[in-house]
């Protein structure tokens, strides 16, 4: 008897998911989130495999893993070495006899797209220089835990159009949400992840808007979103980034110009008093922690996708 061989599914973009897949994920996070959380991946191990160090990421995707039952393995730079001490290649194929799943966290994308050819074992993306996907999912939930929907609500987005702003777009174009995002001129999105956005968006119905002033982006929005301004990697440009970005902190001020009732929203860690004002992390309407808290549940959701067999009503498409 012939047996074929499962295509392995890979997360590295948030485009990896349909729209409906997206929904269905954050729904079995608000259940998990509730305390439903069955032991499903019991006997499975995870690498952790990070380039580049991390608080929430880590530490989600860790105790996400015990939650379920299964077991993380946290590989530091040092021990690894990816591409240097030991090629990408080998590092996937050696990984893949021990664990049942990748979490990677890369400086380059390329990273992951070689751990994926060369794994076989399901790899997701935990950040690369190109997206964020897990950031962005996690996103979503909380908005819609805080507003009930997503579809018809616009998120606005200050400042680089860094990963973060790349897996936003995205997901916001798959799921009907609207997008806006005011950057300074060389800082704007990716032209690749514009032109995917917008075809995802022809379904979705979603409306994308660019702009270099902040105070046009926010108007009248649902959500006021931003990110630090000189990323893990870019430091040596951190000077030159504070001067072509003065004019995109979020504070009161441009805060006024949303809706009332308009949730305030940062991945963390923030630089107070740049990109962000002093004392607006605390304020009413920012939901930053909690988006820091729906990491974990979000990712229990992720993985119990991605690496269980049980049918929780989340499969693949």
């Amino acid at each position: 008897m012939l047996f074929l061989a499962m295509k392995i599914r890979h997360f590295l973009s948030v485009s990896d998911f349909s729209g409906k897949e997206i929904e269905q994920v954050i729904e079995q996070a608000l259940i998990m989130k509730r305390g439903d959380t069955l032991r499903l991946l019991s006997g499975k191990a995870l690498a952790l495999l990070f380039e580049k160090p991390s608080l929430r990421t880590k530490v989600s995707f860790d105790i996400a893993m015990q939650q379920l039952g299964g077991h993380p393995v946290y590989l530091s730079p040092d021990e690894v070495g990816l591409g240097k001490r030991e090629p990408v290649s080998d590092v996937a194929q050696v990984l893949s006899r021990y664990v049942d799943g990748i979490v990677a966290r890369t400086f380059s994308h390329q990273t992951l797209l070689a751990l994926a050819e060369h794994a076989s074992v399901p790899v997701i993306n935990a950040l690369s220089d190109l997206e964020h996907p897990c950031q962005a999912l996690s996103d979503l939930l909380t908005i819609y835990e805080k507003k009930g929907k997503l579809v018809g609500l616009t998120l606005a987005f200050i400042g680089d159009g860094n990963n973060v702003a790349n897996s936003l777009l995205l997901a916001a174009s798959l799921t009907g949400m609207n997008f806006h995002i005011a950057s300074p001129p060389d800082y704007e999105i990716k032209k690749e992840i514009l032109e995917r956005g917008r075809e995802l968006a022809v379904s979705s119905g979603s409306q994308i808007q660019l702009t270099d002033e902040p105070r046009e982006a926010v108007k009248g929005v649902d959500v006021v979103y931003t990110d630090v301004w000189t990323s893990m990697g870019q430091e040596i440009e951190a000077e030159k980034r504070r001067l072509a970005f003065s004019a995109y902190q979020v504070n009161d001020n441009l805060l006024s110009l949303a809706k009332k009732d308009a949730l305030f929203m940062h991945p963390l860690p923030a630089h107070h008093g740049e990109e962000v004002s002093s004392g607006l992390l605390d304020s009413p309407r920012s939901v930053v922690f909690d988006q820091a808290e729906n990491r974990l549940h979000l990712q229990k959701a992720l993985l119990a996708k991605m690496l269980s067999s049980a049918n929780l009503g989340i499969a693949d498409k």
